[in-house]
C-alpha cells in the first residue's frame, strides 16, 4: 500500500484544486481519495510526501511520433542510420517522455508494437503506448517515403512497419488489417495535405475518396479499432467526419466549417490541434514550411476557440517527431496560448485524452478504481502551465502505482 499526502491535488474531475488531499494506491489502483483528515492510513503504508507539491494525473500525448527524429523525409521516417541504432534512439526517448510526466501515449505512425510489448514486458521503462504503427493514405499522399525530388536513403525502412500506400477501397481495407496484424491499436490515415506537405500539395486539397474514406473507417471499427484522421481542411475534413472518425488532427480550418463542428460535438469527435508541430515550422522548419505555418496560425487558433464554443472536446497531442521529445508539454503551453485556462489544458492532457484513447474508465482522473498514474509538480501548473515543459518541475512520476521516476527521493 502507498500513501500520497497532497498539498494540493488537480484529480481531473473538475476545474479545481483539492487541498490537504489523501490517495491510498494498492497495486496498480487508487483505493481511496478524501481529505487528510479522514484518511486511514495503513501502519505498513509507504508514505510519499507530497506536501509541498501539485499533484496531477499523469500526462496522455494523443498525437506523438516516437519514432522520427527529424522532419525531413528520411529522418521522419528513420531511414538515416541503422534499425538497431534508431530503436537504441527510441528507447532513450521513451525513458525521457516517462520522466517528464507523460504516462501515456498514442504514436501516430512509424513505431513498431516491439516497444509497446517490451515496456509492458518490463524490459524498458517508458509510458503506456497505443501505436498507429504506420499511417495510411493513397498514392501521392503524405505515406509516401520518397522525397519530392526523387532522392533515395541509404537504409531501409523499419521491416515491422507496413507500407502505408493505398488505393482504391479493397486495398484500404487489406491496409487497415495490415496495421491491425502488425500490431496496431489505432488505425491512422491522412485526407488531406498538411502544414510541411511538399509544395503544391495544399493542407485544404482531398487527397482520398470519400469511398476510400468509408471503407477505412468501417474496417477499423469491424476490427474494434479506432480511427485518428489527419486533416486540416476542406471537402476531406468534411467527408471523415461524415464517415464517422474518432478523432481529427490538426483541424487548421475547422472554423470555416461550422456544420463539422456540430456534428463533431454531436458523435463525440475529439480534436487534436497539434499546435507544438506548427510552432517548430514556423521557427525552425524549410523555408516553404515556415511559410505555411506562419500563413495557418491565425486560422488554427479560431479553429481551437470554435471548437470550444461548439462544445468539440478538444485533446493535447504534439505531433512530436524531432525537437519537441521531451517537451511534450509544451502542447499544453500552446493551448493556453490560444485561448485555454491551464486547467483546460491540463484536462485536454488528462481526462479528456483518456476518453479520447479509449481508456477513460482506467485513467486520466486520480479517483478510486482508476490506475495510479501521476506526477507531483514543485509548482502550480494551474498558474503558470509553462512549468511542466521539458519535465522542469516534475519531481516524481507514477505509472500503475509504480514509482518510475524521483528526482528528490521521496520514495526511498
Amino acid at each position: 500500500m502507498k500513501a500520497v499526502i497532497c498539498g494540493e491535488l488537480f484529480d481531473g474531475t473538475g476545474l479545481t484544486l483539492k487541498s490537504d488531499w489523501t490517495l491510498l494506491i494498492d497495486g496498480e489502483k487508487i483505493v481511496s481519495s478524501k481529505p487528510t483528515s479522514d484518511s486511514q492510513i495503513p501502519s505498513d503504508s509507504e508514505v510519499l510526501d507530497a506536501r509541498g507539491s501539485t499533484v496531477i494525473p499523469g500526462l496522455i500525448d494523443c498525437h506523438d511520433h516516437l519514432a522520427s527524429f527529424g522532419y525531413e523525409i528520411a529522418s521522419r521516417w528513420g531511414l538515416t542510420e541503422q534499425q538497431s541504432h534508431r530503436h537504441m534512439r527510441i528507447a532513450s526517448t521513451l525513458r525521457q517522455t516517462l520522466h517528464t510526466g507523460y504516462t501515456t501515449i498514442r504514436d501516430a505512425g512509424g513505431l513498431p508494437a516491439g516497444f509497446r510489448n517490451a515496456i509492458d514486458e518490463g524490459l524498458i521503462p517508458g509510458p503506456r503506448l497505443l501505436t498507429s504503427i504506420g499511417i495510411i493514405s493513397p498514392t501521392g499522399g503524405i505515406a509516401g517515403h520518397l522525397s519530392p525530388s526523387g532522392h533515395q536513403t541509404p537504409f531501409g525502412a523499419d521491416p515491422s512497419v507496413p507500407d502505408g500506400v493505398a488505393n482504391g477501397p479493397y486495398e484500404m481495407r487489406k491496409k487497415v488489417r495490415e496495421m491491425v496484424g502488425a500490431g496496431a491499436d489505432v488505425i491512422k490515415f491522412a485526407a488531406t495535405g498538411g502544414a510541411s506537405s511538399r509544395a503544391g500539395l495544399e493542407p485544404r486539397d482531398m487527397l482520398i475518396t470519400k469511398e476510400e474514406i468509408t471503407s477505412i473507417v468501417d474496417e477499423a471499427h469491424t476490427l474494434g479499432k479506432k480511427v485518428m484522421c489527419h486533416a486540416l481542411g476542406g471537402p476531406g475534413l468534411t467527408a471523415s467526419i461524415e464517415a464517422g472518425v474518432d478523432s481529427i488532427e490538426h483541424g487548421t480550418f475547422l472554423h470555416e466549417d461550422p456544420r463539422s463542428l456540430e456534428l463533431m460535438a454531436k458523435k463525440d469527435v475529439f480534436f487534436a490541434p497539434t499546435f507544438a508541430v506548427y510552432k517548430y515550422h514556423a521557427e525552425r522548419g524549410t523555408p516553404h514550411g515556415q511559410k505555411r505555418a506562419n500563413d495557418l496560425k491565425t486560422d488554427h487558433v479560431k479553429s481551437l476557440l470554435a471548437a470550444m464554443d461548439h462544445g468539440v472536446k478538444v485533446v493535447a497531442g504534439t505531433d512530436a517527431g524531432g525537437w519537441i521529445h521531451g517537451n511534450n508539454a509544451e502542447e499544453l503551453s500552446c493551448l493556453v496560448e490560444a485561448g485555454m485556462t491551464p486547467s483546460q489544458a491540463v484536462l485536454a492532457g488528462t481526462r479528456i485524452a483518456a476518453e479520447c484513447i479509449g481508456m477513460q474508465d482506467e485513467l486520466g482522473t486520480l479517483v478510486e478504481g482508476k490506475k495510479a498514474d501521476l506526477l507531483f509538480s514543485s509548482r502550480n501548473p494551474l498558474i503558470d502551465i509553462s512549468c511542466l515543459e521539458f519535465g522542469q518541475t516534475v519531481s516524481l512520476v507514477m505509472k500503475g502505482g509504480e514509482v518510475v521516476f524521483d528526482k528528490d527521493n521521496i520514495s526511498k
